[in-house]
């Protein structure tokens, strides 16, 4: 069952985003966090399978957050998909910079968000195989 964790401000936002995954056909365990920091502390308690990365937070923003994830050992594998309204020029590319696997706008297409989870899930698994497969080589 893979698990999901929600970093967003916005409660709101998270209620949604958790009511479209669990009602959806795939098996999502979400968790949420309501803030940057709080979403850190819990991807290094139990690293999630993917985090949802709200991009706009008081705290600190997620691409930051973005950053300090990927530095951690234990992450470097956990697929971070960033959900934003910012979705002007350049807004892509700068999550994909800070690290994110993919970038999702809002609002969110209630329809299509599951899937969009699952294919990064499977990026993430194969990513994972590969860089298996070459540690084990070595």
């Amino acid at each position: 069952m893979p698990r999901i964790l929600y970093i967003e401000d916005n409660a709101d936002n998270r209620m949604l985003v958790r009511r479209i995954l669990m009602a959806s056909d795939y098996d999502f365990t979400v968790e949420e966090a309501a803030n940057a920091t709080e979403g850190i502390e819990k991807a290094k308690t139990q690293p999630p399978d993917l985090i949802l990365m709200d991009v706009s937070m008081p705290d600190m923003d997620g691409l930051t957050a973005t950053q300090i994830l990927r530095a951690l050992p234990a992450l470097q594998n956990t697929a971070i998909v960033a959900m934003t309204a910012n979705v002007m020029d350049g807004d892509k590319e700068r999550s994909l910079d800070a690290g994110c696997d993919g970038y999702i706008g809002k609002p969110i297409d209630v329809d299509k968000l599951p899937d969009d989870i699952l294919f990064y899930l499977r990026r993430r698994n194969e990513r994972g195989a590969k860089h298996h497969e070459s540690t084990r080589a070595d």
